[in-house]
């Protein structure tokens, strides 16, 4: 990449650099307000840009990685565990877990005495990921275990007493409650008054524990293991990996036949992804070495879910984010819940095909019911009102979608309510510094709605549909000054400026091989300093813009628009021949087997009359 084409960010004063976010620190190329509504901020403060010189130069990094490494924690001291990390540095002692060595006996047990195993696991792709690691692993030791997933619409999330009652008329021995049921006290009571015996595999925080033979979770109060930050489906991998040594110990294994849990880490990938939790390093461990495995393609399901949905390269964490997760998990939004789960356990070529090809269908029934509601949803949406609340006869499996499109257009907090006759499914998402779950909960105890609940940034509810007035009143007034304050101060975080022909595929590899990116550990953003925009062309349905962009000097780049409703998308279908300033992503691709730069646009700036400032 030439360095020329890279511009250095500005030092500022020690006053200025002492809060990045102050108002007298400069934005970047002067954008106070972009089309999106954000002021450009840079990413690094003094010290970052020291560590990232320093980065650049001890690790024969590029400006542009240096800085986005910087920006993301990574020191002098660290970076070799940073850059590097590995499922054999970072793997904990299973026994660090508080409950895993008297859950993995329990469980050794019931593998030795032949006991009904049944795994009950939550409907998204975390708990279908759950179940798949720990019936492959019991699998292994010769134990079968069936999996019971609830449905999202009639069941609701967790164990219930139905449920457990269930459970326990089938003639189970032992109920293993995966990516759920560490605060479920009365399913679990229920469950426990049946004889069942049962154990919990979780990662939701909770402070009353549930009355379980063990629960294992990293956020329980009284867990100091670390890994608050896994996945259930990672916390899962670590107490199979417990399990294994347990029955080693037992002497389960002749000489050099014990089996190895690495080929499981694709399914560890794929729910670490797509839960969305904060890429720590072993959460970047188990997402790095599971692509490993799953470019071998030794889990027929996902092999198959790759086939049907067109993956023609290497897969990658962005399509386990954007393309795999979300199939797996429109079994539970609109079809059979535990398709998920059927799929990652098949060991049968044509079973897999055929579900696989099932949720693919289920798929893009669910963009199409997605399309739609966000359509209808748009339209009702008062511009003026702090939160937004929309209802309408939306299938309850895509409001949460639905608020989360929202969210992201409008830069403020979403509920969106799918209406029945009788009641109203709704879901919400916030934004940094809005507390919606807190807000809902305050609404359900104030008798406002039948049930509601959720954490600081999604939240989910019922509500009667003469209440949603009532409701969005509750909201506004609750929520209202603090959402105008967290809009006041939202900004984008620019790691770079760089000249559009500077975003080449090296680069892109570069930082891609330093990913993945995600939850705590954001995608890097450049800001494209003085873009022509050579040729706009809207691709497929026109929600996605593809456009040519130029730069002062070097050559010309793609790059591409996706979701283009909205101010940003309103300026670039008019901005041929025009330049303005770009904030994109930059991730690695291919296209015809040709290794390439794929430049995404997150947002659009005008071109400040004054002398450029960089941050």
């Amino acid at each position: 990449m030439p360095q020329e084409s890279v511009q250095p960010f500005v030092q500022q004063s020690a006053h200025e650099l002492r809060s990045p976010q102050s108002v007298h620190t400069p934005p970047v190329l002067g954008v106070t307000q972009s089309l999106s509504g954000r002021r450009w901020m840079r990413r690094l403060d003094e010290t970052g840009e020291r560590t990232a010189m320093a980065l650049a130069q001890r690790h024969a990094l590029p400006e542009i990685a240096a800085r986005v490494l910087a920006g993301r924690g990574v020191t002098l001291d660290n970076a070799d565990r940073e850059l590097a990390p590995t499922i054999r540095d970072l793997l904990p002692d299973p026994s660090r877990l508080t409950d895993c060595d008297a859950l993995v006996a329990r469980l050794a047990d019931a593998v030795e005495k032949s006991e009904r195993i049944v795994l009950f696991a939550d409907y998204d792709v975390d708990g279908a990921t759950s179940a798949a690691v720990v019936a492959r692993t019991l699998a292994l030791l010769g134990a079968a275990a069936r999996i019971v997933i609830p449905d999202r619409l009639t069941d609701g999330y967790g164990p219930s007493v139905p449920a457990m009652n269930a459970i326990a008329d089938e003639g189970a021995d032992i109920v293993l409650c995966l990516d759920c049921g560490a605060g479920a006290i009365d399913p679990i009571e229920a469950a426990k008054a049946r004889g069942l015996t049962v154990l919990v595999i979780d990662h939701h925080p909770v402070t009353t524990l549930a009355p379980a033979d063990a629960v294992v979770n990293p956020n329980r109060p009284d867990d100091l293991s670390g890994l608050g930050s896994c996945a259930a489906v990672g916390v899962a991998f670590v107490v199979m990996v417990g399990l294994m040594r347990e029955m080693r110990r037992r002497g389960a294994f002749a000489a050099g036949s014990e089996p190895s849990l690495m080929p499981l880490l694709d399914c560890v990938a794929l729910g670490t992804v797509a839960d969305v939790v904060p890429l720590s390093p072993l959460n970047r461990a188990f997402v790095t070495r599971g692509l490993v495995a799953l470019r071998r393609r030794d889990n027929l399901g996902l092999a198959a879910l790759t086939a049907v949905a067109r993956l023609g390269g290497p897969v990658d964490a962005g399509h386990l984010g954007y393309v795999l997760g979300p199939r797996i998990n429109a079994g539970g939004r609109i079809g059979q819940s535990g398709l998920g789960a059927r799929l990652l356990t098949s060991d049968d070529p044509a079973e897999a095909e055929h579900i696989a090809a099932e949720l693919d269908r289920l798929n893009r029934e669910r963009r199409s019911l997605e399309t739609a509601a966000l359509t209808e949803a748009t339209a009702l949406v008062d511009e003026a009102a702090p939160v937004i609340v929309v209802a309408g006869p939306w299938h309850p499996g895509v409001v949460g979608l639905v608020a989360a499109r929202l969210k992201e257009r409008f830069r403020r907090p979403a509920v969106a309510i799918g209406l029945t006759d009788t009641h109203g499914t709704g879901s919400g998402r916030s934004m940094p510094g809005v507390d919606l779950g807190l807000a809902i909960r305050e609404a359900a105890a104030d008798g406002l709605l039948i049930k509601g609940g959720g954490h600081a940034m999604a939240a989910g509810l019922t509500v009667a549909p003469e209440g949603i007035e009532r409701l969005t009143a509750f909201l506004t007034e609750r929520l209202g000054d603090t959402v105008r304050a967290a809009m006041a101060a939202d900004t984008l975080k620019i790691d770079a400026i760089a000249a559009p022909g500077a975003i080449d595929e090296p680069l892109a590899r570069l930082l891609t091989e330093h990913g993945p990116w995600g939850a705590a550990r954001p995608r890097p953003v450049i800001a494209l300093d003085g873009a022509q925009v050579e040729h706009v062309m809207p691709v497929g349905s026109g929600d996605v813009l593809k456009l040519r962009l130029a730069g002062r000097a070097g050559p010309s780049v793609e790059a591409m628009l996706f979701r283009s409703a909205g101010p940003v998308g309103e300026r670039l279908r008019a901005a041929r021949g025009a330049t303005v300033n770009l904030a994109v992503e930059v991730a690695h691709g291919a296209f015809r087997g040709v290794p390439r730069a794929e430049i995404s646009i997150v947002d659009v700036a005008e071109i400040a009359a004054a002398v450029r400032h960089a941050a």
